[in-house]
């Protein structure tokens, strides 16, 4: 593991940890259940989406200042879901995409895949 992989595997315990006593803090662990947790994951991805809706691929690179600050809140609540999820779940985040990665690099072999937009199942 490199250092700045083991950074990253610090921040995101950091952000669970937090995670933790804001919810404990206000009684909530008694709603984050695995369930209610992929749900309003769910809902706030949508959110997301939403302020990307029929824009065109240029635009949707260059968001004016005001849409690209509430896509910057609609993405820490994605991840601060994510990251509450996989808590729950005993999921070490880290682990699961470095895994996934390896996964996906054997689905889209550089050779195969360069340059492609398609399903590893089209290849």
């Amino acid at each position: 593991m490199t250092d700045s992989m083991s950074t990253r595997e610090d921040s995101l315990i950091v952000l669970r940890d937090v995670l933790r006593c804001f919810a404990a803090a206000r009684d909530w662990d008694q709603f984050h259940s695995p369930k209610n947790l992929a749900m309003a994951l769910s809902v706030e991805a949508a959110e997301l989406l939403e302020h990307f809706q029929w824009l065109s691929e240029a635009d949707s690179a260059s968001l004016p200042p005001a849409t690209h600050a509430r896509v910057r809140e609609e993405l820490a609540d994605v991840l601060l879901y994510v990251v509450r999820l996989a808590d729950k779940l005993g999921i070490n985040l880290r682990d699961a995409a470095v895994d996934k990665i390896a996964i996906n690099s054997s689905k889209y072999a550089v050779e195969v895949a360069k340059g492609s937009s398609k399903k590893y199942t089209d290849f």
